[in-house]
């Protein structure tokens, strides 16, 4: 049976701080992912640990990020500005240094829609020549709870192939380029690939997959947040060879667009499709988001697919929408109590 986990959203905060100082070692987890649903399970994570890193995609084409990229040969800093910002403390420090950092520019100008952090962090990585270093010092200027590293050191770019892109031809099949159409798409993503192939991983990326106690996908957009860290061959193999246990976390609703109609379920199976041998310990999901008994069997049955048990959790906010901070900290806290240890797993 699916394992079902409770806990009151005011309440777990404190316990854990305090579950924290009783540790002889906080456990060392690596989140991967981007865009807000990485936001969501970082500042959930921060919450458990000092030893956090966040494994962020670079493939952002759009927005302030792809106006730098194009304009200046840079990663795209949009995700790791947002990875940073979830980051940031609940003291007045953190809370103001990320308002600070997701501030955008509104102007007849130039500057218009660029966000502050991103031009900070193009900034010191045009002066340090390093990303990896530059992403430290930004962390170190706002009290960042954890690092944040980019999953690979080039830009890079999504294609997907799309089927039924244009209504008229629903058993098309066409190529949408670029993160920004791909998250938009009005067909069905079948799959996906990284441009140029086979890039390189940050080897600190690597590294850190390796050393940890625990390694977390998801939640996030599927197609252009999640599955993109299994594109890169380093990266993935490390995920695969890690001796770290590895939780995937579910959405809690499809995205328009990119994953349109997926149940959860359809979800793993598009996960297996991409995984290229990676398993999984634990998939967590909603268990609202779930629905009827029938749906957590299928459900259940993907997750062992992957090697993984099903853990149905509250995690989901009052619009049903949104991860709650305290709520999937919770579920993150109970998978990792209850399963955690330090001595390697395989």
């Amino acid at each position: 049976m699916a394992g079902t986990y409770g806990g009151a959203a005011g309440g777990p905060g404190g316990a854990f701080r305090a579950a924290r100082r009783r540790d002889r070692r906080a456990p060392r987890i690596v989140a991967l992912g981007g865009g807000q649903g990485l936001s969501a399970s970082l500042r959930a994570l921060r919450r458990l640990t000092d030893e956090l890193t966040a494994v962020v995609t670079v493939a952002d084409d759009g927005g302030s990020s792809g106006r730098l990229r194009d304009e200046l040969g840079v990663l795209p800093p949009g995700d790791l500005r947002k990875a940073l910002a979830a980051l940031c403390g609940d003291d007045e420090w953190g809370r103001t240094w990320s308002e600070v950092i997701q501030h955008r520019f509104q102007s007849d100008g130039e500057l218009h829609g660029h966000a502050l952090g991103n031009l900070l962090i193009v900034a010191l990585w045009e002066k340090l020549g390093d990303p990896v270093a530059a992403l430290e010092w930004v962390g170190r200027l706002l009290g960042a709870h954890g690092r944040v590293l980019p999953m690979s050191a080039v830009p890079l770019h999504i294609e997907a192939t799309v089927r039924g892109l244009d209504p008229a031809e629903p058993d098309g099949v066409s190529i949408v380029h670029g993160q920004a159409e791909v998250a938009v798409t009005p067909g069905t993503v079948e799959a996906i690939r990284l441009l140029p192939e086979d890039p390189p991983a940050v080897p600190e990326a690597v590294e850190a997959v390796h050393a940890a106690d625990w390694v977390v996908l998801g939640p996030g957009s599927w197609f252009t947040s999640v599955l993109p860290h299994l594109m890169v061959p380093q990266l993935r193999d490390a995920v695969a060879g890690t001796p770290a246990r590895k939780v995937l976390a579910l959405n809690l609703v499809a995205q328009p667009g990119e994953t349109e109609g997926f149940s959860p379920q359809r979800h793993l199976e598009v996960f297996l499709e991409h995984a290229g041998g990676v398993e999984l310990d634990f998939v967590l999901a909603d268990s609202a988001a779930v629905g009827a008994v029938a749906d957590c069997e299928a459900l259940r049955d993907a997750a062992k697919r992957l090697g993984a048990e099903l853990v149905l959790a509250p995690v989901a906010a009052s619009d049903g929408a949104r991860h709650d901070p305290e709520l999937l900290a919770a579920a993150y806290d109970r998978i990792f109590r209850t399963h955690g240890r330090i001595a390697p797993w395989r």
